[in-house]
């Protein structure tokens, strides 16, 4: 398929590298690259910035950002010296000149390429909702909640574009954490700055599938991870104990009534 847009000339050239079908980005995304990467993180991949890409080489494929006459373009390059693999947009012809370049590479290389995340299992229970009404406000906790698809959770900071990390994209509408976790490292709800508390469910082998929670339908989208600003609003050393343990970010596809003792599923 030859794309006619640098999103879709990126989107050819990452399913020729993963091997798949990858997404095609909204019509109003602004930054294709960002959409990507909150798809790739499902894959535990991530894409990465190549400092030089002009003088990049590498035995293997990568992407490089190529000027052309009318605007930029996505080549797949593999090689030391690098030649062209697969060029979507049939513009490079071996002398345009590279703006940029990026590393298709694992976000954590101890995972396995297969079901990163682990696999659905078991049917879980919320055990707490929590919500705050400005970024870094402190979190409280409530009985029940309305879920406001393409939103978030009413009466929380992501739900009206306030929270810190509310942007466009995937993945910026609801978070979960375990119970199990935060009472294993002695973290209280509040602090562990999530939206819903759940028990008896592994939450990050929901990353890419449907789930319910009572009658509300989500997606899980990546995994939550710990982070600094997470520290410094909740105590320092946090980082280390909740990698690939913080839980998950997942966007409402169906609306209705979150309540404590409500049941957590996997759809599909």
């Amino acid at each position: 398929m030859t794309a006619s847009t640098l999103a879709g000339e990126l989107r050819d050239c990452l399913s020729e590298m993963v091997g798949g079908p990858v997404p095609a980005p909204p019509d109003d995304v602004e930054d294709p690259q960002r959409f990507f990467r909150q798809w790739l993180a499902e894959l535990n991949l991530g894409l990465v910035p190549i400092e030089d890409a002009g003088s990049f080489d590498w035995p293997g494929r990568w992407i490089a950002l190529v000027r052309g006459v009318d605007r930029q373009h996505a080549v797949v390059m593999f090689g030391s010296p690098s030649g062209v693999w697969l060029d979507p947009g049939g513009v490079y012809g071996g002398r345009a000149r590279i703006d940029a370049g990026l590393m298709l590479t694992p976000l954590d290389l101890h995972l396995p390429t297969e079901t990163p995340y682990g696999k659905v299992d078991g049917v879980g229970t919320v055990a707490g909702i929590l919500v705050a009404p400005q970024a870094e406000a402190p979190l409280r906790r409530v009985d029940s909640v309305a879920a406001l698809p393409g939103r978030g959770l009413e009466g929380d900071r992501y739900a009206e574009g306030r929270g810190t990390f509310s942007a466009p994209g995937r993945g910026y509408e609801v978070t979960l954490v375990e119970a199990e976790v935060l009472d294993a490292i002695e973290l209280s709800w509040e602090d562990a700055r999530r939206n819903i508390v759940t028990t008896g469910i592994a939450l990050n082998a929901l990353v890419g599938h449907r789930f319910r929670v009572g009658s509300v339908i989500c997606v899980g989208r990546r995994l939550a991870e710990p982070c600094s600003h997470l520290e410094k609003l909740a105590r320092p050393g946090l980082l280390r104990p909740l990698v690939h343990r913080g839980g998950l970010r997942a966007d409402i596809l169906t609306g209705g009534a979150i309540t404590n003792g409500d049941e957590v599923s996997v759809v599909d």
